[in-house]
C-alpha cells in the first residue's frame, strides 16, 4: 500500500465525537483529513505509552473505508506507530488481532450499522474500550505542540485462518441442522464461507455473502424488523431450524427461529446464560436496561447473578471486566463472551454458541422460547428531541416521577417498574433522540404504560404518540 502524505493535523468536526465511538456523514462531518488526524493523536498516546507502539487496523466493506483507511494507516505511521494491518475484515477480527498480534492497540475503520454515507471508527487501547472522554480528549491532541513525530513501520498481515481457528475451538454439533445466514453485505461476508465449509453437520443457505458497501438487498441492522424479512422468508421457504443475521461489520447478531419469529437479543440470551450457568457457580450476567424484566428474572432461577447496566457496548465490556462476568450483553445484539473467548463482541462467535447449543436439546428454537413467559412490548421507539435538550428532558421526568408508585431505575435514563409491567425513557449517547420503550405481561396494561411515556414527555414539550 503506497502512502501519500497530503494530509494536515486539524480539530475534528466536535460532531463525529460519539460516547462509544467516532462517526460521521463522509465528506461532511469526516473526511480523510480527520482520519489522518485520528491517527496523529491515537497514535500519539500508544506511542507515549507503549515501548513496542504496535496498533492493529482493518477496515469494513463501505465504499469509502479503503481511503479514509489510508488516511488513518499515514497518521499512524507518522506517529511513530508501528501499524499491523489486516486488511478488509469483519471488526471482530480486528479485535481478534489486538490479541493474536500481541499489539498495544487496534484501530477499525467502520459505519457499523448506520447508512451507506456513513463511516467511523472503533479502537481499542491495552485490551480495553476507548470511550467517552477518552474518544473526546482526542480533540485536545490536535493543538498539542509536541505531539509525537516518527515514522514506524507497515506490516501486512492475513490472520483469517486463525481468527476462523479460533472461534470454531470447541464448537461441535450433535445433531444435523439446517442453517440459513443473512450477511446483509457486510464484512462477515469475507469469512463465511471458511465458516461454513468447516461446519460439516449441518447445510447452511448463506444470503448477501457478497460485500457490498451499498448495501444493495437491505439496510445491515439486524435490529430492524424490515432488515430481517428476507432472513425470514428464507428460513420458511427452506424450513431452516435457525436463522442468523448480521450488521455490516460482523459485531450484532440479529436471530429468526424456525417457525419465522424473530428472537430479540435480551430472548435468546436466556438461552446462553442457561448454559453459562452450568459452567460457573453463580455467574453474573450482565444486560442492558432496555432489557426485558423476564430476563433479569428467568436468570436468577438459572443461579446467576443478573446485573442491569447502561446501554452501550463500550462500558457493558468494560463492567465485564470489573465483574469478571463470563457473558453481557445488550438489546442491540452486542453480546460479549468472557467464557473461552476474549470479552468482546463477535457476533459470529455468538451464532456459533447458540448453534452448539440448539444441537444439544430435543426440541425447536421455536419450542425452546416458548418455555418463557411471553410479554406484549412496544419496539425501542426513538423521538427526536433537541441535542442539548435530551439530557434536560431525562432529569425534569425523573423529579417528576421521584414519588411514583413502583421501583425507580436511574442507572441510564429512567426506568419505572410497576404491577403492570415496566417502562424506559432514556437519551441516546449517540443521536439527538430519546429512546422509549414500555412492557407488560398482559396486553391490556400496556396502553397504561404508554399513557405516562407520552404524558411525560409532554410534559417537558415533546409531543409524540406511539405507532403500534
Amino acid at each position: 500500500m503506497e502512502l501519500e502524505n497530503n494530509f494536515i493535523l486539524e480539530r475534528f468536526n466536535p460532531d463525529v465525537l460519539r460516547e462509544y465511538d467516532i462517526r460521521g456523514i463522509v465528506n461532511k462531518d469526516l473526511t480523510a483529513n480527520t482520519a489522518y488526524s485520528i491517527g496523529r493523536t491515537f497514535g500519539h498516546i500508544v506511542c507515549s505509552k507503549f515501548s513496542e507502539k504496535k496498533i492493529a487496523i482493518g477496515y469494513d466493506g463501505r465504499l469509502t473505508s479503503p481511503s479514509l483507511y489510508d488516511a488513518l494507516c499515514a497518521g499512524l505511521l507518522e506517529s511513530g506507530a508501528n501499524v499491523f494491518s489486516i486488511g478488509l475484515c469483519p471488526t471482530p477480527m480486528a479485535y481478534f488481532a489486538h490479541y493474536h498480534l500481541k499489539t498495544d492497540a487496534a484501530v477499525m475503520v467502520t459505519g457499523s450499522h448506520n447508512p451507506p454515507e456513513y463511516n467511523g471508527f472503533k479502537m481499542v487501547l491495552n485490551k480495553h474500550s476507548f470511550f467517552a472522554d477518552e474518544i473526546q480528549n482526542l480533540q485536545s491532541l490536535t493543538t498539542l505542540k509536541n505531539i509525537l513525530t516518527g515514522q514506524g513501520k507497515l506490516n501486512n498481515f492475513d490472520i483469517r485462518k486463525e481468527y476462523v481457528k479460533n472461534n470454531l475451538k470447541n464448537i461441535k454439533f450433535n445433531k444435523r441442522m439446517k442453517i440459513a445466514w443473512d450477511i446483509a453485505n457486510g464484512s462477515m461476508g469475507t469469512v463465511i464461507d471458511s465458516f461454513t465449509n468447516q461446519l460439516s453437520r449441518a447445510e447452511h443457505i448463506v444470503i448477501n455473502k457478497e460485500v457490498d458497501g451499498t448495501f444493495p438487498n437491505h439496510h445491515p441492522d439486524p435490529t430492524v424488523p424490515k432488515n430481517m424479512e428476507q432472513l425470514i422468508k428464507t428460513v420458511i421457504s427452506n424450513s431452516c431450524d435457525i436463522g442468523l443475521g448480521f450488521d455490516g461489520d460482523g459485531d450484532r447478531l440479529g436471530v429468526v427461529d424456525d417457525k419465522g419469529n424473530i428472537i430479540w437479543a435480551d430472548q435468546y440470551m436466556l438461552l446462553l446464560a442457561k448454559e453459562i450457568s452450568n459452567l460457573y457457580e453463580n455467574p453474573k450476567i450482565i444486560m442492558d436496561v432496555k432489557s426485558s424484566k423476564v430476563f433479569f428474572d428467568e436468570v436468577k432461577k438459572f443461579n446467576c447473578e443478573p446485573i442491569m447496566f447502561k446501554t452501550g457496548h463500550s462500558p457493558i465490556k468494560e463492567k465485564m471486566k470489573e465483574v469478571k462476568s463470563p457473558l453481557s450483553g445488550e438489546m442491540s445484539g452486542h453480546i460479549c463472551y468472557g467464557d473461552d473467548f476474549f470479552g468482546y463482541d463477535d457476533a459470529m462467535y455468538v451464532g456459533l454458541r447458540l448453534l452448539r447449543i440448539l444441537s444439544n436439546e430435543e426440541i425447536s428454537l421455536n419450542e425452546l422460547m416458548g418455555l418463557y413467559p411471553k410479554t406484549t412490548a412496544t419496539p425501542e421507539t426513538r423521538v427526536n428531541v433537541e441535542e442539548i435538550r435530551k439530557f434536560e428532558i431525562i432529569n425534569e421526568i425523573k423529579n417528576r416521577l421521584k414519588d411514583i408508585k413502583g421501583k425507580i431505575i436511574d442507572i441510564d435514563g429512567i426506568r419505572v417498574e410497576n404491577d403492570k409491567g415496566w417502562f424506559l425513557i432514556r437519551a441516546s449517547n449517540t443521536q439527538n433522540q430519546l429512546t422509549c420503550r414500555a412492557e407488560s405481561l398482559n396486553k391490556d396494561d400496556l396502553p397504561d404504560l404508554i399513557k405516562l411515556i407520552e404524558n411525560q414527555l409532554k410534559l417537558s414539550g415533546v409531543e409524540f404518540k406511539f405507532n403500534l
